[in-house]
């Protein structure tokens, strides 16, 4: 049986101890985290937060997906017209990639028309080939992670980027 990444669906705010114990039970998940500036009435604090809410990746096979359910904090795994919703490597790849620079990142579910097919041209994203969209006044770097139906919007100046 091959192993593929498969996404887990976790209860709300639970993405960490569901990972965690993921691990324990030594399964290969990826969650991708994101730092966030939280604001309480009396301070600020960085916090670190699931990039996809609600979305573990587990590196498995399909006959011990029902394993990785068993873990307290697991719901079920994302379906899409009847089918497991799957990641393939290289988007895993990408996802980490792009956290790894520290650069701003948002992940969004909104149907975003497509937009023009550039090249990053420096910074630490450079060669990475997507589309250009704009969103309320500002330029978006779009990355789609079609097994999930969601897409990373990194901002980024025009002038950084070539039209290909």
């Amino acid at each position: 049986m091959e192993l593929q990444w498969y996404v887990l669906y976790t209860t709300s705010r639970a993405e960490k101890k569901v990972a965690q114990r993921l691990r324990e039970r030594g399964l290969e998940v990826y969650l991708p985290m994101v730092e966030e500036l939280r604001q309480w009435s009396d301070r600020k604090k960085k916090v670190q937060k699931a990039l996809f809410n609600g979305y573990v990746f587990v590196k498995t096979t399909k006959a011990n997906l029902w394993e990785s359910l068993q873990v307290p904090g697991a719901v079920k795994f994302v379906n899409f017209s009847g089918e497991h919703a799957t990641v393939r490597e290289e988007e895993i790849r990408t996802i980490q990639r792009v956290l790894e620079t520290g650069i701003p990142v948002e992940a969004d579910s909104s149907e975003i028309e497509a937009g023009e097919r550039v090249e990053i041209l420096g910074g630490p994203l450079r060669n990475m080939e997507g589309e250009c969209v704009q969103k309320g006044n500002k330029d978006y770097f779009v990355i789609r992670i079609p097994g999930i139906h969601q897409n990373l919007l990194v901002n980024i100046e025009r002038k950084y980027l070539k039209v290909l």
